[in-house]
């Protein structure tokens, strides 16, 4: 479309932007009815060419399936309500888990009492000495001095216009162009960045990240992703423990069930054994699911907050082109940083062990968020 032009629907007459895909009133594609200020698409390349002119360039990868303007507002409570589903079912997964384990022994109600024991235990330990972890893990230092009072001036910015307390500034000393946020309360909250990303990333991008940080800070996302890894953990746990416990007791246990009174023992045996199987990867689903609704909730509301949506998706383009790494990266804290730093989930990949979702889908909502359709 050309630009500086207004483009009229030609099924309702609605005045759009100038480079509009989809009318904002009845959401018709624009190209697809050409009209006054929407012309008709060009032809396609080599259709009128000569002899001797070049081959046409190679067919590009189709874009992602183009979607509406979207106000963050709706994003937001989309995937807290998709979070809060989640939750209950992995809970459910695991509960469930431990009920049939117990039920598998002749009493339901002990086994529920030992998954619950077992999820206080760990999740215990994980909420009074997580943070200090995974800080120290990545090599997180403190940020003080002049060469990073820019980055504490936007942290106490964007944590004004999130209204949470303003977290504590760490630099992970890498090239690397990354960032995450740790601590259970929001009084207790930092936000580590790499140096990378501090140089290379102008005053809005950087806005649009921390704003993303906090905006997990807020929604107690680090607390939620400490919650969802005990979980995983402990559902494995479980598992392990009852699967161990088959192979050293199945002939006592198989002795007792003929003595009698045994049917229904027999049958929370084999949901028990079914679940200790597929509970572990059930759950490791739920918590990709979980942490990728997380991931579309904090752009959505870090658009909030700074009324930039186009900043933090012009963010998330350069930290996928210049590369995401960070030492000490690992498959248990991956799932922390606003871009995974092991692997790129391009459109392609399977959604099902993500941790994050495509990039491109991200940078597409955010831009749809600031009337930008994708590819205008």
């Amino acid at each position: 479309m050309i630009s500086g032009i207004d483009t009229a629907c030609p099924k309702c007459g609605g005045v759009n932007r100038p480079g509009a895909d989809v009318c904002y009133l009845c959401r018709e594609p624009l190209e697809a009815h050409p009209g006054p200020g929407n012309p008709p698409p060009a032809p396609p390349p080599g259709a009128n060419a000569f002899v001797g002119d070049a081959p046409p360039p190679a067919k590009p990868r189709p874009p992602l399936r183009p979607i509406p303007m979207l106000l963050f507002t709706e994003a937001a409570r989309h995937n807290v309500r998709m979070s809060a589903l989640l939750f209950v079912l992995l809970f459910a997964v695991f509960f469930l888990l431990g009920t049939a384990i117990g039920g598998a022994s002749g009493d339901p109600l002990t086994g529920l009492g030992l998954a619950f024991v077992l999820y206080a235990i760990l999740g215990t330990t994980a909420y009074f000495s997580g943070s200090s972890i995974v800080l120290s893990i990545h090599g997180a230092r403190e940020a003080g001095g002049e060469e990073h009072r820019q980055l504490r001036n936007i942290v106490e910015e964007m944590a004004i216009a999130a209204g949470v307390p303003p977290p504590k500034v760490y630099v992970i000393p890498a090239a690397g162009m990354n960032a995450f946020a740790a601590g259970r309360r929001p009084e207790e909250a930092s936000v580590a960045v790499t140096t990378g990303l501090v140089d290379r990333l102008n005053r809005e991008e950087l806005q649009g990240v921390i704003a993303h940080e906090l905006a997990h800070i807020k929604s107690r996302d680090t607390l939620y992703n400490v919650c969802a890894a005990v979980l995983v953990g402990a559902v494995a746990l479980l598992s392990d423990m009852f699967l161990r416990g088959t192979l050293w007791g199945r002939r006592g246990r198989v002795e007792g069930e003929r003595g009698g009174g045994g049917r229904g023992n027999a049958a929370f045996f084999v949901l028990a054994l079914l679940l200790a199987v597929l509970a572990p990867l059930a759950a490791k689903i739920l918590q990709m699911s979980i942490s990728r609704q997380r991931e579309y909730h904090a752009d959505a509301a870090a658009a909030g907050f700074t009324r930039n949506p186009l900043g933090l998706a012009s963010a998330l383009a350069k930290i996928t082109a210049g590369g995401p790494e960070v030492p000490g990266e690992n498959r248990g804290t991956q799932h922390l940083f606003i871009v995974n730093p092991l692997r790129v989930f391009g459109p392609d990949s399977s959604a099902l062990m993500s941790t994050h979702p495509p990039t491109e889908a991200r940078i597409q909502r955010l831009q749809a968020m600031g009337g930008v359709s994708a590819g205008s």
